[in-house]
């Protein structure tokens, strides 16, 4: 037998063996994907996206497989991003604020005041100027926008109620230091301290600053409740996040793939938002029995303020899709 009649035997036995000992890779493995959040097990952008993960391990007849990362197990939310952009990510959720670093635009709904209520929140999520802004992060990023979820509304608590914006001047309130948060304060003429989240309950307990603003669940998740105990629902800032895929998950998938995990990405957000707009309502009453005083505030003259401010000042968007987010009902 020649050399090269004895390397074709070989090859032959080899595929054969291969093929009785299921050695060859079936070619309708499923794709594994990974997606990578900062948020607990317990809450419910945990559980939703659990549950997206089933959706489109079904919807796809299990061609895709994908596995939640909770709590920053794969880093924290910068280092997320990066990895996403990178492609050792697949999908993630972040921040608007966030993702506005990226496309400027994009960070209009986290203005303070943009959003009248949790109905022209849902109203934007699904509007021409929400996707058309979406795209604009897209090609800055060469990422895909899936879906935009409710993170909940900002409110202050203080030793005193702030029912007007007079009650705000002169105030110390601590903020986090990004532009979008120095705006409130400053706007409405109180003082902004940009002091580090882990030192707020400190400094709000030995009066370095007079109040502080932030979710409800995250008000009673640090107790700052305790040292400033009226609770003023500001509603200021409406939060929210994005999902996103990376260009590498987006670009592979079929269009009608991408059908699949848009329309599940969007059923998910429904969900979740709804769940966190339920725990904010629930959580009003729960504050309340642990001893807080809580107040409704009337947010007009508020929003009556930051309408003159957005007229005259140069921000990340332009006055017509400020108008936009404005008209949309």
């Amino acid at each position: 037998m020649t050399k090269a009649m004895f390397l074709a035997a070989a090859v032959a036995l080899a595929t054969v063996a291969g093929a009785d000992l299921g050695g060859s890779q079936p070619a309708n493995a499923a794709t594994k994907l990974k997606w990578a959040h900062v948020y607990e097990t317990s809450e419910p952008y945990h559980s939703t996206a659990l549950w997206a993960a089933d959706e489109i391990k079904k919807r796809t007849d299990g061609r895709y497989e994908i596995d939640v990362f909770a709590a920053s197990s794969l880093g924290n939310e910068s280092a997320i991003n990066q990895s996403l952009a990178l492609g050792a990510v697949d999908l993630i959720y972040t921040g608007v604020t966030f993702a506005g670093r990226s496309y400027g635009p994009l960070s209009i709904s986290s203005a303070p005041y943009m959003m009248r209520d949790y109905a022209h929140f849902q109203a934007y999520g699904k509007s021409k100027l929400f996707w058309d802004l979406a795209g604009g992060y897209d090609k800055a990023t060469g990422n895909h926008i899936l879906s935009l979820v409710y993170y909940g509304q900002r409110h202050v608590t203080a030793k005193k109620p702030i029912l007007t914006p007079d009650d705000m001047k002169g105030m110390k309130l601590r903020v986090p230091d990004s532009p979008l948060y120095v705006m409130y304060p400053k706007t409405l003429g109180a003082n902004a301290a940009p002091i580090a989240f882990a030192e707020v309950y400190l400094a709000l307990a030995q009066g370095v600053v007079d109040g502080q603003e932030n979710p409800l669940p995250t008000i009673l998740a640090k107790k700052f409740y305790e040292p400033t105990p009226h609770i003023s629902l500001t509603g200021h800032i409406t939060e929210s996040l994005v999902v996103v895929a990376s260009r590498s998950l987006w670009s592979g998938l079929s269009d009608a793939d991408q059908n699949i995990f848009s329309e599940v990405m969007q059923e998910a957000a429904a969900t979740c938002s709804a769940q966190i707009r339920q725990k904010e309502l629930d959580l009003v009453t729960g504050l309340a029995k642990l001893g807080a005083t809580i107040h409704e505030v009337d947010r007009a003259p508020f929003m009556k303020v930051f309408e003159s401010f957005y007229a005259t000042e140069k921000l990340p968007w332009t006055a017509e899709q400020y108008a936009a987010l404005q008209a949309i009902k």
